[in-house]
């Protein structure tokens, strides 16, 4: 039987108190930004602070952490509290996964991209020299609690990282989600809390239903990759941020569908102008880097298997498929398509 998460939608901190009334002690992990704003609203004075950014996802970070659980003396018995965006929650996650064995855990993530993808579905990893979550492992929090109001404070770019995944998952899987993302553009932009709700709840089952069918990645789950094959290569090679690589890496697939006569020219269209409408970017001939360098970056992709990599196409929009195909043949579409 897989570990289960009890998701918390739209609560206040006073839910979250009763939450952990059973917990005996409770370590939070945070960052520099999110201690500055909330610290006040935190159920433990017991708090690791990490800094932000993709450079500070490493096992040094993790190392830290373990030193500073060991300063506490906290034992089997010890709750881990992340509270932070996606990357505070996959730090967290790692860190207490392997601590001892493994203590119990949960998340608050305080990002749309932690709350719609990074906190769900129980992968916790870090990075190696550039190479995004090449170690990690499986194991999901005790429980996700999600509040809108941290979602306020977040600037335009860091709201578009979220946004990406969601589009993702209505383009993979969500044909009614794409539709609702469509017609409500102002009200997801303007932080509409009835819209927001709404994208956050469908992201959550889309994903949930998929990881429910494969909760280690071995099928159906692959098909949450859409995009970010290419998105995390164009990520390890620039300063690009994860919502632009994600679109990049989307069209991409959208194009690499068309080529092969997977997908109409009219569906693809309508991809590229949503992920427009959103602020998002969808060129990689943008920003200036070689076809090649992105060929040896998806080399390095923990998705390869053997010279063969599982690529997600969509047939249509709310429908995937993964198909098998030589590295060789991605390098030929990177080069013809980027």
């Amino acid at each position: 039987m897989p570990i289960t998460s009890d998701l918390i939608i739209g609560e206040s901190f006073k839910t979250l108190r009763e939450l952990l009334h059973d917990k005996k002690d409770i370590v939070i992990i945070t960052d520099f930004n999110v201690n500055n704003l909330y610290d006040n609203y935190f159920p433990s004075k017991k708090t690791i602070i990490i800094g932000t950014g993709e450079n500070i996802k490493t096992l040094d970070t993790v190392s830290s952490i373990y030193e500073r659980l060991l300063n506490f003396e906290s034992d089997r018995s010890t709750f881990v509290l992340a509270i932070g965006g996606g990357i505070v929650c996959d730090i967290a996650g790692f860190a207490s996964s392997t601590f001892m064995r493994g203590l119990d855990f949960g998340f608050v993530p305080t990002t749309l991209l932690a709350q719609v993808d990074a906190s769900i579905g129980g992968k916790n990893g870090v990075n190696l020299k550039g190479y995004k979550n090449i170690i990690g492992v499986f194991n999901q929090p005790e429980f996700i609690f999600y509040n809108f109001q941290f979602l306020k404070t977040l600037n335009a770019k860091e709201y578009s990282c979220g946004l990406a995944e969601v589009i993702k998952h209505s383009l993979i899987t969500g044909s009614e989600l794409i539709n609702f993302l469509e017609i409500n553009n102002s009200k997801i932009l303007s932080m509409d809390e009835s819209a927001i709700k709404r994208i956050v709840s469908d992201s959550i089952k889309i994903k949930s239903n998929i990881i429910n069918m494969d909760e280690f990645e071995k099928g159906e789950r692959r098909k949450l990759n859409f995009g970010h094959t290419i998105g995390h290569a164009l990520q390890s090679l620039t300063t690009i941020n994860h919502g632009d690589a994600v679109a990049m890496g989307m069209m991409f697939a959208v194009r690499y569908s068309c080529s092969k006569g997977f997908l109409s020219t009219v569906s693809r269209d309508r991809i590229e102008k949503l992920i427009h409408s959103y602020g998002l970017s969808t060129d990689i001939s943008d920003l200036k880097i070689r076809r090649k360098d992105i060929a040896d970056a998806v080399r390095k992709d923990k998705k390869k298997d053997s010279g063969d990599i599982h690529f997600i196409f969509l047939k249509d929009i709310g429908e995937s498929e993964i198909i098998k195909i030589p590295m060789e043949q991605l390098e030929e579409a990177i080069i013809d398509l980027c």
